[in-house]
């Protein structure tokens, strides 16, 4: 197993749902005072709940803190980008205590809503909340270093590709937008380290559902000697994993722990997105949320890392455990923008 093992991946309807989960506090001397009954509604990308990812990774949060936390959940998922606000203003208007936004591509949406639901919460993931045009002071930004991540699949895949002869890796980016380019300068920034002589190809399906554009691009980059191909596009990414199946080649999955796909996965670059969802939802509980500033989650909190490491890349464990231990005191520090692009 990798020195970060985060899993997390599951799926849900898109309205009310709830799901056991691990864990809560006990007290041997006297019960706990009962939790705070708060709504919690959450608005999916166009990704939707079945990218087995991303989206999914929320709605799992969402699913464990009705669990562990007894508060009530609602899920609107989002068919395109025109059902951003009425999704957000529909839980607003509702009273939900907080309402959470799943993406990048949320951002205008919730700042547009927030401003008129001043007294409603909203956190969004991936979108800096100090950056938001509007400045709403009722936002919190939830987001995570994917170049970390990144680096440590690439020095992986580095690893990987260099003792099997191989000159080339590859990776399938959905929309070039922020927390796409973070993971892939970070994939390919680790695999120089690990390989300096390694060549990286970088395409963009431009869509986050579509398996069969990221599997053109998969075969295609397979074609041009790749041997390692990470997806960065949720359910569109799907098909670049199958790419890389099809064709006998190591993939390397994204956000979630995608290892149940198969034996040709070599890793997964992730983030906890499940675990940021309980978080904020904890300190609404407990009177403890601060809107207009942003949580940053990492490989030195755990928010961020590489899940389970399969058979192929196992014998690189130990260096791969130094190379987190060095991205948790900042010796390594992976860039976030791909380069020349």
């Amino acid at each position: 197993m990798a020195g970060i093992l985060i899993f997390a991946a599951g799926c849900g309807s898109d309205d009310n749902s709830s799901s056991s989960s691990s864990s809560g506090t006990t007290s041997t001397a006297a019960a706990a005072p009962a939790a705070k009954k708060i709504k919690v509604g959450l608005v999916t990308d166009i990704g939707g709940l079945n990218d087995r990812s991303f989206n999914s990774l929320a709605n799992q949060g969402l699913q464990q803190a009705q669990s562990q936390l007894g508060i009530t959940g609602r899920v609107l998922t989002s068919k395109s980008n025109a059902d951003y606000i009425p999704n957000l203003s529909t839980l607003a208007q509702q009273k939900y205590d907080l309402v959470i936004g799943v993406g990048f591509l949320m951002a205008d949406a919730i700042d547009t809503v927030a401003k008129k639901f001043p007294d409603t919460k909203f956190a969004i993931i991936d979108v800096d909340a100090t950056g938001l045009k509007g400045k709403p002071t009722n936002v919190q930004g939830l987001l995570f270093k994917e170049q970390q991540s990144g680096y440590l699949a690439g020095y992986l895949a580095g690893l990987y590709a260099k003792d099997n002869n191989i000159k080339t890796i590859s990776s399938v980016g959905g929309q070039k937008i922020p927390p796409v380019d973070h993971y892939i300068a970070g994939y390919q920034a680790g695999a120089k380290a690990a390989d300096p002589g390694i060549k990286t190809l970088n395409g963009y399906s431009q869509d986050f559902v579509d398996q069969a554009k990221c599997k053109e691009i998969a075969l295609n980059q397979i074609a041009q000697g790749s041997g390692v191909v990470f997806q960065v596009a949720g359910q569109c990414g799907l098909g670049a994993l199958d790419a890389a199946k099809e064709k006998g080649k190591q993939g390397i999955g994204v956000d979630a722990d995608q290892a149940y796909l198969g034996s040709h996965i070599l890793t997964s670059a992730i983030k906890k997105v499940d675990v940021a969802v309980v978080d904020t939802i904890k300190q609404v509980q407990t009177d403890k949320f601060t809107g207009g500033v942003n949580t940053t989650f990492e490989v030195a909190n755990g928010g961020a890392g590489i899940g389970k490491v399969s058979a192929a890349g196992a014998k690189y464990q130990s260096q791969l455990d130094g190379v987190t231990a060095k991205l948790k005191d900042n010796s390594i520090t992976p860039p976030d923008t791909v380069p020349g692009k």
